[in-house]
Order: structure tokens, then C-alpha cells, then sequence
């Protein structure tokens, strides 16, 4: 519920991306081709999943919790962007754009806690072995999932509260292709300085502590690996975490990009930040399922046999 004491427009006004409003309807066209790829590429993954009982092991699970996740962050966003970018429906009414906040930064904070726990998953499969499937029961993975859940979307829950408490008496124009945290709070009048102290502590917090965890367990994984007497084991080894540590860049890479620019970016030219923003949330969902589904095996075979059985 909304505070009773705030005043807050019916709608705000999204531009897209400034600079490039007369190249919305052509940059449209790649964008939805991506979206439709990150659709069916996280759907395929999760339904292989769920169907195949050789997949359902912890990698696995875990690759399904990443698709669900893409699949949230790239359907909260996408649809409405290309509504601008092709039937310039600009609106988006205040709760709806409080929701969208909510969602967008809120599952962006889950699936960092799960890219965290892919990382554990590696530091056990490779470092300790004999206990892997001791330690990673059913149980355990359920444990992990829900507590990135409930970190991410607790921290991020007070900082959407936060907004709507705030008061808006100035433009209600967001120069962004989403609901973006500092975009919004940029309108309003008042004090915004908890707003964007708490913002960036959450960011912290979230980022900092799981690249932290994330770069000890490959340190440890690295030195494992460089341990291991045969050639073909270290090379597997290293293919192994490869895929991981390529979502792990695609996450990370644009997301600090982009925070921190809408903070302190000013030199940087608007229309190239909106663009990496819009597609943080669009790229790696879409590039998850080939770098990590794709070169799982078990996945690969099965969806290839799919395919020529089709065609056959």
C-alpha cells in the first residue's frame, strides 16, 4: 500500500533511449529477435530439466533457477520497451513502474546469489569430490535457492517502499527505456539522499560479498586443477567452469556499467548508457541457455535428437 502522505503522478513518461528516438522502430527489430531467443532458449532449458530425469542433478538445477530468473528480468522489461519502440505507448502508470523497479532489481539481486551458488557447486564437484553429492542433497539446493531469494528480494523490497514514499511535484519524463531505481527517484522533491545511500549499500552488499565468495572458490578451483596429474582431467576441468565464468562476465560486466554510471556517468553520452542498461537485461538471458545449457551434454544431445526428429 502506498503512503496516504506522498503525492505521486498516475503515470510517468518512459523516452527510451535519448538521442535515438528516430531509430526506436529499427533498433526494435534486434531487440525483440533477442528477447525471442532468451524466451525460447529458457524455456527449452527448463523443460529439458523437468522431463529429463538423468538432468536432474545439482548443475542442473541450478541452470533451470538461472533461466526461470532470465526469464522474469527480460518479460518484466522487454514487452513494454518495444511497446515504446514501435507503438510509442510511453506511459506507464506509478504502480506499474514500482512493480517493474521491484522486479528488475529485486530478481537481478537473486541471480546473483545464484550464480554464487553455481560457483559453490563447481568448488565442490572439482575440489571436493567424494562429498559432493553428501553435501548437495535436494535438501541443501532448496536451502540456497531460497535464501538468494530471500536476500534479494528482501534488500530490494525497502528500497521500492522507499520510493513510493517519496513525493513528486516536478516532470514526470524518466529519461530511460525502464523503471530504473535513480532514474525515478531523480523526479521526485525532497530529500533523496537515504534513497541513494541505500541503493548503493544494497548494490554492495549484494555485488561485493558474492564476487568476493565467487573469486575465493575459483582461487581454490584454480589450484586444484593445476594439482591434477593428467592433462585431460585439467583441461576438463577448465571447460567445466568456463561456461560459468562466462554468465558470471555477462552478468556482472554491463550490471556495475550501468549502476554506477547512472550514478557518476555523467561524461558518458546518455543514449550509450540507456543502451547497455536495456541490454543487460536482454543479452546475457539470451546468450545462458548456449554458453551454459547448450554445452551440457546431456542437454545438448537431447535437444539435437529433438530436432533431427522433427526434421526427419
Amino acid at each position: 500500500m502506498l503512503p496516504s502522505s506522498s503525492v505521486w503522478p498516475s503515470s510517468f513518461i518512459l523516452t527510451g533511449i535519448p538521442g535515438l528516438e528516430v531509430a526506436h522502430f529499427w533498433i526494435a527489430f534486434p531487440f525483440c529477435t533477442m528477447y525471442f531467443m532468451a524466451v525460447l532458449g529458457n524455456i527449452t532449458v527448463l523443460l529439458m530439466v523437468m522431463m529429463e530425469h538423468n538432468l536432474h542433478l545439482p548443475m542442473f538445477y541450478f541452470l533451470s533457477m538461472l533461466a526461470a530468473i532470465d526469464l522474469v528480468l527480460t518479460t518484466s522489461t522487454m514487452p513494454k520497451l518495444l511497446s515504446i519502440f514501435w507503438f510509442q505507448s510511453h506511459e506507464i502508470v506509478f504502480e506499474g513502474c514500482v512493480v517493474q523497479m521491484f522486479f528488475i532489481h529485486g530478481f537481478s539481486a537473486v541471480e546473483s546469489g545464484v550464480l554464487l551458488a553455481m560457483a559453490f557447486d563447481r568448488y565442490l564437484a572439482i575440489c571436493r569430490p567424494l562429498h559432493y553429492s553428501a553435501i548437495l542433497t535436494s535438501s541443501a539446493i532448496s536451502k540456497l535457492f531460497l535464501a538468494a531469494v530471500v536476500r534479494g528480494l528482501g534488500l530490494m523490497t525497502p528500497l521500492t517502499c522507499m520510493v513510493s514514499s517519496l513525493s513528486y511535484c516536478g516532470p514526470r519524463v524518466i529519461a530511460h527505456s525502464y523503471c530504473e531505481h535513480m532514474s525515478v527517484v531523480k523526479l521526485a522533491c525532497g530529500d533523496t539522499q537515504p534513497n541513494s545511500i541505500y541503493g548503493i549499500t544494497a548494490a554492495t552488499v549484494v555485488v561485493g560479498s558474492d564476487a568476493i565468495l565467487i573469486t575465493i572458490s575459483y582461487m581454490l578451483i584454480l589450484r586444484a586443477v593445476m594439482g591434477l596429474s593428467s592433462k585431460e582431467a585439467r583441461l576438463k576441468s577448465f571447460g567445466t567452469c568456463s561456461s560459468h565464468i562466462c554468465v558470471i562476465l555477462l552478468f556482472y560486466t554491463p550490471g556495475l556499467f550501468s549502476f554506477y554510471t547512472q550514478r557518476w556517468g555523467q561524461s558518458i553520452p546518455a543514449h550509450l548508457h540507456i543502451l547497455m542498461a536495456d541490454l543487460y537485461l536482454l543479452v546475457p538471458p539470451m546468450l545462458n541457455p548456449l554458453i551454459y545449457g547448450m554445452r551440457a551434454e546431456p542437454i545438448r544431445e537431447r535437444v539435437l535428437n529433438l530436432v533431427g526428429r522433427k526434421g526427419s
